[in-house]
Order: structure tokens, then C-alpha cells, then sequence
């Protein structure tokens, strides 16, 4: 029995010391320190020690508050423990007490010494609480007179928490010797208890484990998170941490009040329309006024919110329009059309061309009319003309051919050396093919000897 009692309290103390993990979450070490009292009557355990004053004892639990009579009390510290907190509200822990025994039983003796020193288990019945009540078992070894036995305890108690370190112990428990020389007894202990052990690296007062930032100092409102600005939402959650801002924005300013926070608006100042990233479009033409160069005046983004003009009125935009500073018609793109009225005066003035005889140099006397000519061109910027050369039938018909095509490109040589652009007139020759008059006579050959200038359709 004896060795079995040994081995129980060897292993009690192993536990308690070496397979410690975690005395709450927070600060799993506790330290507790103060007085204890020992009561040998209420126990139903007369004594047979060899070393002791023969004694009896009561029943169980009698006169068990009788601390006059039966508890033995030194006035100084007289108890110390450690534990440490493994989860699920269980700890384990080591504990050492001594005191003088001079109430025995029901008998008084001379100081008799008490030494004891015990593995725990401890279970706290709730967590989290001021009020900390909690079941212990354990084993231990104590010396009575220096003779030592095994004993087997068993406890309750209650912890109350002044704070999350400090608070006070008030403990009860039986503790049965395994050897009949032992003497079995209650041990009752008040004292203070210390716990420490938490971390806490950024100093909040929020514990490492339930802090969600525990290298930054927060509020315990946010899990230990901080809240830079001030605004009420947490920086983690907070787009604009720096910045004091509103829920709806998601912790953002918004200065100009237009449903846009400053970071993402375009114009913080000026109260705008999310389409355009914050700014105001004063002529709602989708332009913001910043990038519109008429901003009170509706105009496509092409102008750069400027409408497009019409310089020349005549309807039609000159983005659209060919001839811009030329008022025309929509069907002819902006540009005057050439009329028939037109059409035969052109060709009225490019009769009267006169050229030396077999040759195709244009006569002096004709350059009034070719100023004629030019004058009704440049009205019509964007009209394309042929310039026709004919001859009579007089001579050969190869040599009128080359003559009228002579002719055609001495014309439009002159007209493009005058400013007309050359893309706009082509040169043909139709030799003696397209009389408008008789051969026959001088003057049906005259009329035939001419040059057209005609609107390329």
C-alpha cells in the first residue's frame, strides 16, 4: 500500500508540472499564496500512528466549523501553489503547505509539525465569471512529526476576481492517508491568487488570443483592431483609414455630398454624377464641365463638348460639310451644286476660247475669258469637270484627234496653273467625232472648232 501511495503522488506531481499547456486562455499561470488551517476531527478516522497521542475523531463532517476547538492555524503565509490552465476549464498544478498541528482529534498536544506538498487537478465549473467556482482531486505526500504518508484529496473551493490578474481563494478538502500510520484530515485554505501569463504585444489591453490585430493597438469594440480616424469603423474595414468618413461610404469622406466618396471622385467639391466619376455636366451633354469646352452649351465629345458649327448656313454641319465656307445643299454634302444655268454659262465662256491657227496655244485676247472660267470654278470647290477639245472635219482625222486633245490639255494646264485643283478636271479629245454644227460652210466649221468644259456627274 505504501508503494502504491508513493507511485499515486509521483504521478500526480508529474502531471501537474509537466503536462501543462494552457489557467484560462488569456493567462494560463496562477500563483496562489496565503493561510491554511488544519482540522483532524471531522474525519470518522481515529488514529493508530505509532507517532502520535492516541485521539478520536467525530463523524464526517462534525463540528466541522468548530475553528476554536479542532482547526490548527500559524498566522503567516502558509500555503503556496502554481497551476496551469490546459482547456475545457481544467487545470493541473503543484501546491506546498506546512503548519503546526496542536489540536489532535478531540485531544490538544504539543506542536506537532505539518509539512505536505500535492499535485492538482482542477475543474472550474464556469468560465468566465466573478464568482469562480470549482471542483479539485489530486494526491499528495504529507509528513506529520516527520513521519510522512500518501493521501488521496479531494476539494472544493471558489476563486473571486477583483480583475482579470488578481482575486481571491477560499478552498476546502478532504485528504485520506493511504497508510495507517497517516493521519487523514480536512485543509482549508484562503489566500490570493495571481494570474498572469497573457500576451498582449501591442498594449491595448486585449489579449493576443481574442485580439484581431495583435500587433496594433485597438479598441475592444473592434477585437483589439484600431480605428485610426475616429470614425467608428474599424481601419480593416475602413477604405479611407486615415480619412474621417461615413458607413455609406465605407468609412470615406465625401466633401461635396454627391453619393461619391473624395477617393474615387473626380471632383471632390463640386457635386457630380457617378457616370462621370463625381463631376458636374452643367449642360448635360455627358461631358464633364472640366474636360468641356462649352460646358453650358450641349455639344458632342468629337468637339469637345462644343455643338458643331455651320459656318457657311446652309444646314449642314461643317464637320459634314465639303465646303465649309460655301453654303450648298444637304444632297450635294454642303457644297453649291452646278446648275444648268451654270452648266451653259461654263460652257458659253469656254467656246470663246480662241487658239492660233493649227496649234493649241491659248490666244491673249482669251485670257479675260479664262478668268471667266475660273471664277465659276472656284464656286464650286467640289464639282469635277471634263475639259473637251473638238475640231472640224477640215484635214486628217487622226491629226483633229491629236489637235483636240492638244487643245483639251492646254485648258486644263492653264486652269491648274490658275489654282484649280487637278484632280478636278480631266482633259478628253474628241478630234472631229461630236459636231454641233455643219462642216460645210466657215461658220458650222467655226462652231465645231471649240472647247467644253462639262460637270462630271
Amino acid at each position: 500500500m505504501k508503494h502504491v501511495s508513493k507511485f499515486l503522488v509521483v504521478a500526480l506531481m508529474v502531471l501537474g508540472l509537466n503536462n501543462i499547456q494552457a489557467q484560462d486562455e488569456n493567462n494560463p499561470w496562477q500563483v496562489s499564496f496565503g493561510v491554511n488551517a488544519i482540522d483532524v476531527f471531522p474525519t470518522n478516522d481515529n488514529s493508530t500512528s505509532t507517532n502520535l497521542p492516541a485521539y478520536e475523531t467525530g463523524s464526517l463532517f462534525s463540528e466541522y466549523f468548530n475553528t476554536n476547538d479542532h482547526w490548527n492555524i500559524i498566522p503567516s503565509i502558509s500555503y503556496i501553489g502554481v497551476s496551469r490552465y490546459i482547456g475545457d476549464g481544467f487545470s493541473v498544478g503543484a501546491r506546498g503547505s506546512l503548519n503546526r498541528i496542536e489540536n489532535l482529534g478531540d485531544v490538544q498536544i504539543e506542536d506537532v509539525s505539518h509539512y505536505a506538498i500535492d499535485g492538482t487537478i482542477k475543474y472550474n465549473i464556469l468560465k468566465n465569471t466573478t464568482i469562480d467556482p470549482f471542483v479539485e482531486i489530486g494526491g499528495g505526500y504529507t509528513w506529520v512529526n516527520e513521519i510522512g504518508a500518501g493521501t488521496f484529496n479531494g476539494g472544493i473551493g471558489a476563486n473571486v476576481w477583483f480583475s482579470d490578474n488578481v482575486g481571491l481563494n477560499f478552498q476546502t478538502q478532504y485528504k485520506h492517508a493511504f497508510e495507517d500510520y497517516g493521519v487523514t484530515h480536512f485543509q482549508h485554505l484562503v489566500g490570493l491568487n495571481i494570474k498572469f501569463g497573457g500576451t498582449d504585444t501591442d498594449g491595448d489591453g486585449i489579449y493576443d488570443k481574442d485580439d484581431a490585430c495583435p500587433e496594433v493597438a485597438g479598441l475592444e469594440a473592434f477585437n483589439g483592431c484600431p480605428d485610426s480616424d475616429g470614425d467608428g469603423i474599424e481601419d480593416g474595414k475602413d477604405s479611407c483609414p486615415d480619412q474621417a468618413g461615413s458607413k455609406e461610404m465605407n468609412g470615406c469622406p465625401d466633401a461635396d455630398g454627391d453619393g461619391i466618396a473624395d477617393k474615387d471622385d473626380a471632383c471632390p467639391n463640386e457635386a457630380g454624377t457617378a457616370a462621370l466619376a463625381g463631376c458636374p455636366d452643367a449642360d448635360g451633354d455627358g461631358i464633364a464641365d472640366k474636360d468641356d469646352q462649352c460646358p453650358s452649351e450641349a455639344g458632342p465629345s468629337e468637339n469637345n463638348g462644343c455643338p458643331w458649327p455651320d459656318s457657311d448656313g446652309d444646314s449642314v454641319l461643317d464637320k459634314d460639310d465639303q465646303c465649309p465656307q460655301v453654303a450648298g445643299t444637304v444632297a450635294n454634302n454642303g457644297c453649291p451644286e452646278v446648275t444648268e444655268e451654270v452648266q451653259k454659262q461654263l460652257n458659253d465662256y469656254a467656246r470663246t476660247i480662241l487658239f492660233d491657227t493649227g496649234r493649241s496655244s491659248i490666244k491673249a485676247e482669251s485670257t479675260s475669258v479664262m478668268v471667266d472660267i475660273i471664277q465659276i470654278l472656284n464656286e464650286y470647290p467640289t464639282a469635277k469637270f471634263t475639259v473637251e477639245g473638238h475640231t472640224d472635219s477640215v484635214g486628217s482625222a487622226k491629226r483633229n484627234q491629236e489637235l483636240s486633245e492638244e487643245r483639251a490639255n492646254s485648258v486644263r494646264d492653264f486652269l491648274i496653273d490658275k489654282g484649280i485643283g487637278a484632280d478636278r478636271l480631266t482633259a478628253i479629245g474628241y478630234g472631229e467625232e461630236k459636231p454641233i454644227a455643219t462642216n460645210n460652210n466657215r461658220a458650222g466649221r467655226a462652231q465645231n472648232r471649240r472647247v467644253e468644259i462639262n460637270l462630271v456627274k
